[in-house]
């Protein structure tokens, strides 16, 4: 055994481009978590936003009907259509004989809406139309339209419930949000009011009262109908005219749908009656205009929109008949102005994120299928009798062990490698260690008999320094490169340099198995290693586009890495970095599965999201180092047009997206259908279950550590999900980060036990 020491040369070397960044990238960490929360609580918001409106999330369609009426004043049930509070007593209005008030609920719909407004201004006849709040958000430039052609716009609150179930503040809501709703959309407010599932005056009862009281306080009209087309019912045309009809010559507030359903029959009724009813010699108008004639009739006022509460008057348009309007202004107008455009991005972001997770849907799927496919296909092509990769490789290889600080796995690392039966020189390249690592290394080799173990000393560089310094002192043309806290198995070294047999061959992956899998983050990532890593890296060796040969257990021939320039400190990923280098430069990079190594995970949270950060940003580093191959011909423009696509679209793009699938799963279960979403969710994962049970078939595990796949899709996945995020997010903003040690334990001793 010897010792070198890498000396220095003089004055103390200046710091790296990444030493350099650590501070500022230290320091801009915190922010780049804020956003990456921010992202999906936005997301989640925009979610809930278009749930709202929709009424999927706070909707109720509880509708009272039957209740007496027993507190409601007699002169109210048997009075007008029209009840107002002038003055705090309850005061109505009936529509004069020949006098038709034509009104609309459920609106604006974007299909009739628009052909009801085009037959009234054709007839040159106004109308008032209860409007549904979510619906203005919606919709809102067909509520300007409405209101600039003359008609007369009320409230049918917001998410159209039954308001005697509901809270005082929740009443308040509905009123408030459909106000800011038209002043956003018209720059009006109005104090007409229509309750949803409301009829004639005589079927307010004791609960719904109260209500109507309530808003007559706050200065609102309350509209009834006296006659009820029962459009939604959809009799037919002849029906539909025949039951707004009244009786006689008497006046009336009739009501049609202008939405709620399908409205093709109110569309062709519509021309027919208001044809019949002027040729009766009626005469058509808004709510205000109903009024404004009981007010000249009377010569003063009855109560009503112009008037009720002492608010002032003043419509905004066609004269009185258009009185309940007020114009908006200061924060309701630029509050609603906020509605709308919050709306307009919840209209158009979750049918895009849909779509988005429609194609996460196939992806992920799709990946499944190709993976379960072309690793049966590797596992048949690579085990079958006949299959060698040339003669058999039996000279001596190279080990470099780089180690920072690894004294409590050191010494297993050795004993390990003490087992091998393939021959072996070990270099043990201590990076800086300040906890004696050196030390142990030469007790462990002298107490285990080995010669084969040089140990080298230098400066603090970071891990790509220290292989390369191994690899410019190898004796040997093959490396094997593993981490200072890996356990090899005895004839790990041997089969990882079988396929060197193959001069085509310039870099082998090996089998990198969690140790610590004992624990639930350890099983969690044992499931993670078997399932993703071995099954992508049997489809990506098929495919002849490996993109990382794991740190864990990896061999090289040592010329193609000094053709490369070495291991580089471009990225934090130095081992997906110099894989890409190989087939860029024409060699081809395989996986030997029976090479097997373990290796000790992270054994905390905050550790497995410190590694996980870092291999999902350096990724992103080399693939964008290496975005030129997607133009390189030959071995190079193979990977970049095959290889590096599917590195982009299933470790990162999907990564990114699938959250989608969670946010929609937990919003269907709470908001729309728990037990369609509960099984639409229990088959994604019985997919994976299938996927994964294969994965440990071929790998030869237990399957008892599946049992931990349901909680690791709730729990451990979604902390991936956000790593990545946050990796984008450091990615886009142009930040860098240092290298980030791992607290080891030295608990992954000797694999004796492992199945």
């Amino acid at each position: 055994m010897t010792t070198t020491t890498t000396p220095s040369r003089g004055r103390r070397r200046a710091p790296s481009r990444l030493g350099r960044a650590a501070g500022r990238a230290a320091a801009l960490q915190k922010p780049r978590v804020l956003l990456a929360g921010l992202l999906l609580l936005a997301l989640t918001s925009v979610m809930l936003l278009d749930g709202y409106l929709r009424a999927e999330v706070g909707g109720d369609e509880r509708v009272r009907d039957g209740a007496s009426s027993s507190k409601v004043p007699d002169k109210i049930l048997d009075g007008g259509p029209i009840v107002s509070f002038l003055g705090g007593s309850a005061t109505s209005v009936s529509v004069p004989d020949k006098t038709i008030a034509l009104t609309f609920d459920d609106g604006p719909n974007p299909t009739y809406t628009p052909q009801v407004l085009e037959i009234l201004e054709k007839y040159d006849v106004p109308a008032t139309f209860f409007v549904v709040g979510s619906m203005v958000s919606r919709y809102p430039g067909i509520v300007k339209d409405m209101v600039e052609q003359g008609n007369e716009v009320g409230i049918h609150t917001f998410t159209h419930v039954d308001l005697s179930y509901q809270s005082d503040a929740r009443v308040n809501r509905e009123m408030q949000q459909t106000q800011l709703a038209l002043a956003g959309a018209a720059g009006i407010t109005t104090t007409l009011f229509r309750a949803p599932y409301s009829s004639e005056t005589d079927a307010i009862d004791n609960y719904s009262w109260p209500v109507y009281e309530k808003l007559g306080e706050d200065g609102y009209t309350s509209v009834f109908v006296d006659t009820d087309s029962d459009d939604w019912k959809r009799p037919g045309v002849s029906k539909i005219v025949k039951w707004a009809t009244p009786d006689g010559d008497d006046g009336a507030s009739v009501l049609f749908h202008d939405a709620g359903g399908e409205r093709s029959q109110t569309i062709k009724a519509l021309p027919e009656y208001i044809e019949k009813m002027k040729a009766k010699g009626y005469t058509f108008t808004t709510i205000s205009g109903v009024i404004e004639k009981e007010q000249s009739a009377n010569g003063g006022q009855t109560g009503g929109p112009a008037a009720a509460n002492g608010r002032p008057g003043g419509g905004t348009g066609a004269g009185n008949l258009q009185a309940a309007h007020r114009e908006a202004t200061g924060a309701t107008l630029y509050e609603g102005k906020a509605l709308l455009a919050a709306v307009a991005v919840a209209e158009y972001a979750v049918p895009t994120l849909s779509v988005g997770l429609m194609v996460v849907g196939v992806a992920v799927l799709g990946r499944f299928g190709m993976m379960l496919i072309l690793a049966r296909r590797h596992y048949r092509q690579r085990n079958r009798r006949r299959f060698s990769w040339g003669p058999t490789v039996t000279r001596p290889v190279s080990v470099i062990v780089p180690a920072y600080n690894e004294k409590e796995c050191i010494a297993n690392t050795l004993k390990s490698l003490a087992r091998s039966t393939h021959p072996i020189e070990i270099i043990v390249v201590d990076d800086g260690s300040t906890d004696g690592t050196s030390e142990i290394s030469r007790t462990a080799a002298h107490e285990l008999g080995m010669t084969n173990v040089r140990v080298i000393r230098q400066e603090n560089a970071g891990k790509p320094a220290a292989l390369n310094n191994g690899v410019r002192n190898a004796s040997y043309d093959i490396v094997v490169m593993m981490d200072g806290d890996t356990v090899f198995e005895p004839d790990a070294v041997h089969q990882l340099v079988q396929p060197f047999a193959d001069p085509e061959v310039g870099a082998v992956a090996g089998n990198a198995k969690v140790g610590n899998r004992d624990t639930i983050i350890g099983a969690w990532q044992h499931i993670e290693y078997v399932m993703g890593f071995n099954l992508d890296r049997r489809m990506y060796d098929l495919l002849r586009c490996m993109p990382t040969i794991p740190g864990a257990i990896g061999a090289f021939r040592r010329e193609a890495v000094l053709e490369v320039g070495g291991m580089s400190e471009d990225t934090l990923a130095e081992d997906t970095d110099i894989t890409i280098a190989m087939h860029r430069a024409g060699r081809r990079v395989v996986y030997q599965e029976h090479a097997k190594a373990w290796t000790e995970a992270p054994g905390s949270l905050k550790q497995l999201w410190s590694q996980r950060y870092r291999w999902s940003y350096g990724t992103m580093q080399a693939l964008w180092k290496h975005r030129k191959s997607l133009t390189d011909k030959g071995p190079s423009g193979r990977f970049g047009r095959v290889g590096m696509p599917l590195v982009v679209i299933f470790q990162i793009v999907t990564p990114v997206f699938a959250p989608l699938i969670d946010v929609f799963t937990a919003y269907s279960m709470i908001f729309i259908d728990f037990r369609a979403a509960l099984l639409a969710w229990l088959a994604v994962l019985a997919v994976q279950l299938v996927c994964a049970a294969y994965a440990f078939r071929l790998d030869k595990e237990k399957y008892r550590y599946l049992l931990m796949m349901p909680l690791q899709q709730l729990a451990y996945r979604q902390m991936m999900y956000l790593v990545l995020i946050h990796s984008c997010i450091t990615a886009l903003t142009g930040g860098r980060l240092r290298w980030q040690k791992l607290k080891r334990t030295g608990e992954v001793g000797t694999p004796a036990g492992a199945s």
